[in-house]
């Protein structure tokens, strides 16, 4: 089996550094490539959106890790973390959306660092989720 994924925008913030940060205020305009600008169309009329992009600065991964890279915590599984440090290297935010451009939107939240290819938007359809009740564990 084989498939491609190719970049569709580039993400601009300013942050440079990879680390551990709070992102809750970082806003960051994501630029979408020429080809792909009509698919913006409509994307104003959500409040946030699932934003998948690869974490090209990231090398390597663990299969158990420290929660928040603390090691007073236990280790757990990657894949029941949201540690970078994942086989295939893919990042995923909800972010908040604030303003739609003619080719590049702005989002507040995004855990990406400065010229992060992004891989796909997806909106928030709370609906959708149909989540119901959620269950994690809580880290200091």
């Amino acid at each position: 089996m084989s498939f491609q994924i190719f970049p569709i925008a580039y993400v601009r913030n300013g942050v440079q550094e990879l680390g551990r940060r709070n992102w809750s205020s970082v806003k960051s305009e994501i630029v979408f490539l020429p080809d792909f600008t009509e698919g913006l169309k409509g994307l104003e009329e959500y409040s946030h959106v699932y934003v998948i992009y690869f974490l090209h600065k990231q090398r390597g991964y663990e299969l158990k890790v420290h929660p928040k890279g603390d090691e007073n915590l236990p280790l757990y599984g990657v894949f029941a973390t949201r540690s970078p440090t994942h086989p295939n290297n893919l990042g995923l935010s909800l972010v908040r959306l604030l303003e739609v451009r003619a080719s590049s939107i702005l989002v507040q939240g995004l855990d990406a660092v400065d010229g992060t290819p992004v891989i796909d938007v997806k909106p928030y359809i709370g609906e959708l989720e149909g989540l119901g009740e959620v269950f994690h564990p809580v880290f200091p």
